[in-house]
């Protein structure tokens, strides 16, 4: 079984991994969404995989520290790019929501999106 919640949050970065004179080197700005999903059979006194309230805190949480920021000033996302968005979700979900099990980031307006469903452990 999957629960899936989702949350979006508008940031800015840059990717100096691009010649000088390419828009993605410039600073610029996206909307993203993010698609986060746990997986397991709900608990027998609950009913629930998670309290749903819970969930969402904990989103909100992580999505006040992406939104409205420069994504390249927060710690472990000097490079933003969408894979390690995901990786840096995935990283600071994980110890609160050990049934994670994919992470999803969009770009809607771009028609781009990443999915991470990797390991427990991210290094």
């Amino acid at each position: 079984m999957q629960l899936t919640r989702e949350f979006c949050f508008d940031a800015a970065h840059c990717l100096e991994n691009y010649d000088p004179g390419h828009p993605n080197r410039r600073i610029h700005g996206h909307s993203f969404r993010v698609r986060v999903t746990l997986t397991g059979m709900p608990d027998n006194k609950t009913g629930q995989i998670v309290d749903l309230a819970e969930f969402g805190t904990i989103l909100e949480h992580l999505r006040q520290q992406l939104d409205h920021h420069m994504l390249n000033e927060i710690d472990g996302l000097e490079t933003p790019t969408l894979e390690n968005i995901c990786l840096w979700l995935w990283e600071h979900l994980m110890p609160d929501l050990p049934d994670l099990s994919a992470v999803e980031v969009f770009r809607d307006s771009l028609g781009q999106s990443c999915l991470y469903q990797g390991s427990r452990h991210v290094n």
